[in-house]
Parts: C-alpha cells; sequence; structure tokens
C-alpha cells in the first residue's frame, strides 16, 4: 500500500461514521393528563388570562417589593446548596466533553530507542551481535469507526444527562427563591402576631389595672380580678411564644442566605411587604411542558432513547484503526536522513459470535426507556396536581380573607360595645373577657389567611414555572455543542 493510499483513507474514513444510527426515533409523548385546567365553583376566582403567564415573568418582575428582591440576590449567591447544584452541572457538562471526544481519533507522537545483544547461538555468523534501533512516529492507536452510531448514540445520551442536570439545576433555583420567599413571608406574619400579642398585652394591661382600682373600691369582684389576670399572663404568653417563633424565622431565612440578613432587609408585618404581580395559568395545561423538571425528565427520556441505539450497535461489527507515520533508523544520527521513513496501517474487526452480555444489555436499555417514558409522565401528572390545587386555593382565598375580615370587624364591635357596657356597670366583666379571645383568635385568623394568599401565589408562580426565562438565559450559552 502506497502512502497517499494511506493518507486517503484516513481522510474518508471519518465521513462515513456515523452514517447509520440505530436509535429509535424520538416523538414527544402525548401528555397524560386533560388539556384545560380544571373547572368548578373552586377556581371560578382565577385571575383572566390578560394577566402575563408565569413563563413570561422574571422572579424580579414578580417580587415587587425591593427588600424581598435583595434577600433573594443575597441568597442565590450565598447558599451552599445552590453551590453544589452548579458544580453538579459542571461535572456533568465535562463528562459530556469526555464521552464527545471518542468520536475524534487520539493521535500520539513516540519516539523510542533501544539497543539489543544478541547471543552467538541466535546470530547466523555465530558471532554475538549488537543491534541498535531509534524510532519516532506519529500515530492513531486503537480508533473505532463509529459505522452504526454506538458512539454518537452514546454522546447523544451524555449530553441529554447534561441538558437534564442543567433543567434541574433551574429547578432547584425556582424552588429555591420560592422557598426563600415563603420563609419571608412567614417571618413577616409571625411579627405580624407579635406585634399584634404586643398590642394585645397593652389592652389587657389596661383593662386588669381598671379592674384593680374597681376591685379596691369594692366595685368588681375578685373573680373579674383574677380573670383579667389570666388574660395578661397569656397575652405575655403569646409574646414569648412569637418572639421564640420570629427567632427561629430569622435563623431559617439567614440558613437560606449563608449569612445574617441585615435588619434593615426585614419585613415589620405582612402590610410592609410590597403586593406580588398577578400572574395567569393560561388556557391550556401544555404550559408545563416548560417546567424545568418536565424538561429535566423529557432529556432523560431521550437520552435512553439514544442508550437503545447504542445497545443495538453493539450487536454489529465494530471497527477499529491503528495507523501510524514515522521514521526509524539503526543508527541515531541517521534517523532524519533519507529513506527512513515509515508507515502502517492495522485496522481491525470484530464481529460478535456469541456474547450474552449484548442481549442483556439491550433489554436493560429498553427497561430503562420505558423507566424513563413513565417518570416523564409522573412529572407532568404530578405538575397538573400541584397547579390544580394552587388554582383551588387562589380560586377561593379572597372569599376566605374577607369572610374573616368581616368577622374581625364585627368582634371589634362587639368588643367595644362589651367594654363600655361593663364600663358602665351595666353588664360584667365575663362579656369582656369572651370579646377579647373572640377579636384576638379573628385577628390571628386574619393573618394566617393573608399569609396564605400571598404564600399562594408565590406557589402558583413556581408550579407554573415562572422565573426559568432569565435562568434559561444565563445558561444558553452554557449548552455546548453537539
Amino acid at each position: 500500500m502506497k502512502t497517499p493510499l494511506l493518507y486517503s483513507l484516513m481522510l474518508v474514513i471519518p465521513f462515513l461514521s456515523g452514517c447509520i444510527s440505530m436509535a429509535p426515533k424520538y416523538n414527544r409523548p402525548e401528555a397524560p393528563v386533560p388539556t384545560n385546567w380544571p373547572e368548578g365553583s373552586a377556581y371560578g376566582n382565577t385571575p383572566s388570562n390578560d394577566a402575563p403567564a408565569a413563563v413570561d415573568l422574571e422572579w424580579r418582575e414578580f417580587f415587587t417589593d425591593e427588600k424581598l428582591q435583595h434577600v433573594i440576590s443575597i441568597t442565590l449567591t450565598n447558599n451552599l446548596d445552590l453551590r453544589l447544584a452548579a458544580l453538579n452541572v459542571e461535572r456533568v457538562r465535562a463528562l459530556y466533553g469526555v464521552q464527545r471526544a471518542e468520536l475524534l481519533p487520539a493521535v500520539n507522537a513516540v519516539g523510542a530507542g533501544g539497543k539489543q545483544r544478541s547471543s552467538a547461538d541466535l546470530t547466523q555468523t555465530g558471532q554475538p551481535r549488537s543491534t541498535e534501533r531509534y524510532d519516532v512516529n506519529l500515530g492513531i492507536v486503537s480508533w473505532e469507526l463509529d459505522l452504526f452510531g454506538r458512539i454518537r448514540n452514546m454522546k447523544e445520551k451524555a449530553l441529554q444527562e447534561y441538558l437534564s442536570t442543567e433543567e434541574a439545576h433551574r429547578g432547584a433555583q425556582i424552588s429555591f427563591i420560592s422557598a426563600v420567599a415563603q420563609a419571608y413571608l412567614v417571618l413577616a406574619a409571625d411579627r405580624g402576631n407579635l406585634n399584634l400579642a404586643q398590642s394585645t398585652l397593652e389592652t389587657q394591661q389596661g383593662s386588669y389595672d381598671l379592674i384593680r382600682r374597681q376591685y379596691d373600691a369594692g366595685v368588681a369582684t375578685e373573680l373579674d380580678l383574677i380573670r383579667s389576670q389570666t388574660q395578661v399572663d397569656a397575652a405575655k404568653g403569646e409574646i414569648a411564644r412569637f418572639t421564640q417563633r420570629v427567632a427561629q424565622d430569622q435563623n431559617a431565612l439567614n440558613l437560606f442566605a449563608g449569612s445574617t440578613v441585615p435588619e434593615a432587609l426585614l419585613p415589620a408585618d405582612l402590610a410592609s411587604v410590597g403586593p406580588l404581580k398577578d400572574i395567569a395559568p393560561g388556557l391550556s395545561s401544555s404550559v408545563l411542558l416548560g417546567r424545568p423538571d418536565i424538561m429535566a425528565a423529557e432529556h432523560q427520556l431521550q437520552g435512553a432513547n439514544a442508550l437503545i441505539g447504542a445497545a443495538r450497535a453493539a450487536f454489529f461489527p465494530r471497527i477499529s484503526l491503528t495507523a501510524a507515520l514515522g521514521i526509524a533508523s539503526d543508527d541515531l544520527s541517521g534517523l532524519f536522513g533519507t529513506g527512513s521513513d515509515t508507515w502502517s496501517f492495522t485496522p481491525q474487526v470484530a464481529l460478535p459470535i456469541f456474547d450474552a452480555r449484548v442481549w442483556a444489555a439491550s433489554r436493560v436499555s429498553k427497561s430503562i426507556q420505558k423507566i424513563a417514558l413513565t417518570q416523564y409522565e409522573k412529572s407532568i401528572q404530578t405538575a397538573f396536581r400541584e397547579v390544580a390545587d394552587a388554582l383551588a386555593v387562589r380560586g377561593t382565598i379572597v372569599q376566605q380573607v374577607a369572610a374573616q375580615q368581616a368577622i374581625v370587624d364585627s368582634t371589634q364591635k362587639i368588643y367595644g360595645l362589651s367594654d363600655e357596657l361593663f364600663t358602665q356597670g351595666i353588664a360584667g366583666y365575663l362579656g369582656v373577657l369572651d370579646a377579647q379571645r373572640s377579636l384576638y383568635a379573628a385577628q390571628q385568623g386574619l393573618i394566617s389567611l393573608r399569609l396564605a394568599k400571598l404564600a399562594n401565589q408565590v406557589q402558583t408562580f413556581a408550579v407554573l414555572g415562572g422565573g426559568t426565562q432569565q435562568l434559561h438565559s444565563e445558561a444558553d450559552h452554557r449548552v455546548p455543542v453537539k
């Protein structure tokens, strides 16, 4: 074989690689959920579709409160869980690079030299002989020609693994942003409850002082005095309870942030938190296909398809090539002289005749694909249920808040009238005591429902895949080239 022919083979053979793919054609499975969102009385107050879709909003557009935005930014920068997720993405990206490199030949330059003495018994002349050999070679060692797509399918699987990990990272970020916002709102609610307990204590202390003076004057009974003291003690206990909860809420927020969140960024109560932007769920449940967790599951499914292709290719011949161009001489000084050029070309074909592992690997790849398909469908069903639950809360929470506000207003009037009758000596203190308890419970219930309303808005934004637009644009430049 002449050297030009060797060059021609080395140039033409790579173009033959990957001409055949054994992977089944991928078609996105139909979503195993209804096309439209649930309907009924629970969803009657869902905002109109004139509002922007969650997937079109960046998280900074949804969370309008500047303090909350600052806290979320701090946590996204410092949180160790997110840092680990990002490092895992980089690890899988590097592994994809390793698999992709399998398509290219590894070209090595090798220099060798040696001197050997042969005994008299091994030479034709019957005399001992010393020989020298020096080589310099540039060549390819055992490069597999991917004629049936085995390596390309493995590369595709590695790419889908990377993309799945990238989507999982974005999903973790959205879940994390939601968790930080929820923790911030819980802190705001508990601070509001602490403020309520403190104002209640002031009221109870005022009532106790009044009854104490009446008792000293012989107007009030000892029973009224003891009842009043009990309310003061109960209010002090509530202050201690919510002081503890506020401290624990701050600890949770600091853990998210990876450092102490400045007091200036913390909310005074729920009323001090800026409103969240209204969003629409969209007309079709197909918006769920853009959620990071579902996209991650789909990439896993595509990777499983590629794995089937790699397993099928194992049934066909595997062709590898070893080739080298170089120079050789029996004298180091003549290594680069005329006529010292050498070459070698050694193709090898291996055809599996009987290998039970090949058949087993094919069955395994098909099982993995079925598992990935099931997980993909389950992810969609879970996402649909999460959105439906969030919309059910969203469709009824406004009425709940309004009803609770009416209860607070009514109990406030009852308390005022009861206190006035008691002050005038027309009614006993027991009526005031019941009114105070009812008012405090109603006010706490209102705070809880307002928290539930804000938390539901955050949850709806997250389960609809909100906030991923910015995260996708930030990661686009990191997606490796196929």
